[in-house]
């Protein structure tokens, strides 16, 4: 078993903390539980006010490999910046202060790494709410993505999976040369959208793994999204991802990241619809409609190469963007009858053709 090199260590994993003391203790536990060695831990503390930063400190001082910088309080994109240009590790790992490490997970994504000389590894995760004891594995990558590492730069799938930076390892070197960073917003809502969409649109070899790193935890109260604020941070990623897209060189692969940039936001606004607090839901919708509706009147919605389904959905929100989250709102749910039941509200018989449709090519 490789023992970790402090001066120059295989992983870095960067902890972001903020007022997490009912959580931290168990979630560094996990990753001190670890038996891969060879890594370091970087602890952020981003300001906070409660027993966080005296439970990070008791973990520095426990263990060699951890180190702890406490900071004033500049938010989760500034503070994960930091971490990576402090981490000196060939790969850099990141872990919520709320969630928890699988026994194992560090072993799993590293040894694909180094094995296949990855850019990026890719796990998966759980959605675990303590409260209920409830853990529900995720099963995000298409079969043929898995365990197949190569380029997959010109497949649109790995940019419209939801975003989650926690259950992989990232060469550090191809952030630095790429110029991946995170947007430096306010509070801890998206920052790992744009994130998460350059290093897919960077990395020349991947690898996914239908492994389960996090159990990613539901039931932390202070992560709802109740502000204004953090309603509309999602919109700053994905003009973030147009505008780092916009100066790199990426002739070979210019389409299909366009194209998965405008399907993604599409993908990450209707998700954001459905979670945001519903005093700010047609606020939001309309905002989408317009902001959509200018992206067509410019020719940047190329609707020959949208599915038919994601389509549909978009003019209807075009058109009438309270009508049409009036019916999400009644029909819309995680069920395959509510699914039937909201593809046939929209377009009849041929919408749950094209909703079946889409949903094969996943």
């Amino acid at each position: 078993m490789p023992t970790t090199s402090l001066e120059r260590p295989s992983l870095s994993v960067l902890v972001p903390i903020f007022n997490v003391e009912k959580y931290l203790r168990q979630c560094l536990t996990s990753l001190m539980a670890q038996d891969y060695q060879d890594f370091e831990v970087i602890l952020l503390n981003d300001g906070s006010t409660d027993s966080s930063a005296d439970i990070a400190e008791e973990f520095a001082h426990s263990y060699e490999r951890v180190s702890l910088i406490n900071k004033e309080n500049s938010g989760y994109g500034a503070t994960l910046n930091l971490g990576i240009d402090k981490a000196r590790g060939t790969y850099i790992g990141f872990l919520e202060s709320d969630d928890l490490m699988y026994p194992g997970a560090l072993r799993v994504l590293m040894d694909a790494a180094l094995t296949h000389d990855a850019d990026v590894v890719c796990g998966t995760y759980s959605n675990y709410w303590s409260q209920e004891n409830k853990d529900e594995i995720q099963h995000p990558y298409a079969a043929d993505l898995v365990g197949r590492p190569k380029d997959y730069r010109g497949d649109l799938r790995p940019f419209l999976t939801q975003h989650a930076i926690w259950d992989g390892v990232y060469r550090r070197q191809m952030l630095f040369d790429q110029s991946i960073r995170f947007l430096e917003t306010a509070g801890a809502s998206y920052q790992d959208t744009s994130f998460a969409f350059k290093t897919y649109a960077a990395s020349q070899k991947t690898v996914f793994l239908d492994v389960p790193i996090i159990h990613y935890r539901q039931d932390n109260e202070g992560s709802s999204v109740h502000s204004r604020g953090k309603v509309y941070a999602v919109c700053q990623e994905y003009d973030e991802i147009n505008h780092w897209l916009a100066h790199r060189n990426n002739q070979s692969f210019e389409k299909n990241f366009q194209m998965a940039a405008l399907v993604g936001r599409y993908n990450a606004y209707l998700w954001n619809v459905d979670r945001i607090a519903p005093e700010f839901r047609k606020e939001f919708i309309c905002f989408m409609s317009k902001e959509f509706s200018l992206m067509d009147d410019a020719g940047r919605i190329d609707w020959v190469h949208l599915d038919d389904w994601r389509a549909l959905n978009l003019r209807k929100i075009l058109d009438d963007p309270l009508g049409y989250l009036a019916i999400r709102e009644r029909l819309h749910g995680q069920t395959a009858l509510s699914k039937v039941a909201f593809a046939l509200e929209l377009g009849g018989p041929a919408a749950l053709v094209a909703a079946v449709k889409e949903r094969k090519t996943r």
